[in-house]
């Protein structure tokens, strides 16, 4: 667990978390944009998992080979029903 408020995650370090992922579900607003790092674009997948600052969006959680990324309730309830 890394508190986000200390340590900032970005660029290659991002993409170093992202990349390792086998699956990825950014929870933006109302929608839910799903993506394979294997097979995405890399400057995509970065734009909509990181704020406008560069930094990897909070929350970020990692299930087994999935990477949650920001927060949609009905994401989390998905994952975790």
């Amino acid at each position: 667990m890394v508190e986000a408020r200390k340590v900032k995650i970005t660029g290659d370090d991002a993409w170093a978390q992202l990349a390792g992922a086998g699956r990825i579900i950014v929870g933006r607003g109302r929608k839910q944009v799903h993506y394979d790092p294997a097979v995405d674009d890399r400057e995509e997948i970065l734009a909509a998992c990181t704020g406008r600052t560069g930094n990897l969006r909070a929350p970020t959680v990692r299930v087994g080979d999935l990477l949650l990324v920001g927060f949609h309730e009905e994401m989390y309830a998905d994952v975790f029903a």
